[in-house]
């Protein structure tokens, strides 16, 4: 495979390398990658395949061609060889950005929340016995951000970060137990496979992601959107944390309304017991 440590890459050289030897699928993702530059170091492998009305085969055939073990190795080029085109502004320039772009991300969340999908994950969280949240990374943090929340209003929940203990987790869930999947692209393999074990023994499923074609959107019922744009160079970006950090509130926030007097009760007893541990 091509060794991507090599400064001499350049993913446009090539593409117009390999140019004559696409077939006319894969010169579908030519063009579309060409016009589009930036567009797909956002999207998944499902989004680009559709995007360019080619099956997600292709697209990983068009990248071993181009010599990249895979989609997200392609990925990981597209996004050094635009980091490259970037001018960099002044010194108090990203200031300014870093804000914009934390609004930016809350607008754009808001304008995805979807509140029939919003309720019915609500209700799922209510009526279950058991919360489990599933998350890697970054998505682990915001997981365990969300298990704070939710302990403090009475719901017997446990957040797992490690893949492997998600797994593990996943075969001893049931028909009682809901299980909230925290990926920005719904695309980790072992979170997939999880969910995936999860939903095989009855338990419901949430999504929290960025993409409404992935994976793990696959065995969900109830999808949550959030809308945080991360190349692979920025990955665990904060902006990506505050997308899902604002779903998470919607959430938590609709359930502790749901659960309003025994929230309350359960806040004040939680208040009264760490007011035990200060001085």
């Amino acid at each position: 495979m091509f060794n991507l440590n090599n400064p001499i890459v350049d993913l446009t050289v090539l593409m117009e390398q390999h140019k004559n030897k696409f077939t006319k699928s894969e010169k579908k993702l030519y063009n579309y990658i060409t016009e589009n530059f930036e567009e797909p170091v956002y999207q998944s492998l499902t989004e680009i395949a559709i995007a360019c009305q080619v099956g997600e085969a292709t697209v990983l055939r068009f990248c071993r061609k181009l010599g990249y073990k895979g989609y997200q190795e392609f990925k990981l080029a597209l996004a050094r060889e635009l980091s490259t085109r970037e001018k960099i502004g002044n010194d108090d320039s990203y200031i300014g950005k870093v804000r914009n772009n934390m609004v930016q991300v809350i607008n754009d969340t808001y304008k995805l929340v979807d509140e029939d999908q919003l309720q019915k994950a609500i209700n799922q969280i209510h009526d279950a016995r058991t919360v489990v949240v599933y998350g890697v990374s970054s998505s682990g943090i915001a997981g365990l951000d969300m298990q704070n929340r939710l302990m403090r209003i009475g719901i017997n929940i446990q957040t797992i970060t490690d893949s492997h203990n998600q797994v593990i987790r996943s075969n001893s869930v049931d028909s009682e137990t809901v299980i909230i999947a925290i990926s920005l692209t719904g695309s980790t393999k072992d979170l997939v496979d999880a969910v995936k074990t999860g939903k095989n023994h009855g338990a419901s499923i949430i999504a929290i992601t960025n993409y409404t074609e992935s994976p793990l959107t696959r065995y969900a019922d109830s999808v949550l959107l959030t809308s945080a744009k991360e190349n692979p160079l920025d990955s665990g970006s904060l902006v990506s944390k505050i997308s899902q950090l604002f779903v998470i509130d919607l959430l938590c926030t609709g359930i502790t309304m749901k659960n309003y007097e025994k929230a309350k009760q359960t806040k004040e007893q939680i208040a009264q017991t760490i007011s035990n541990k200060l001085y």
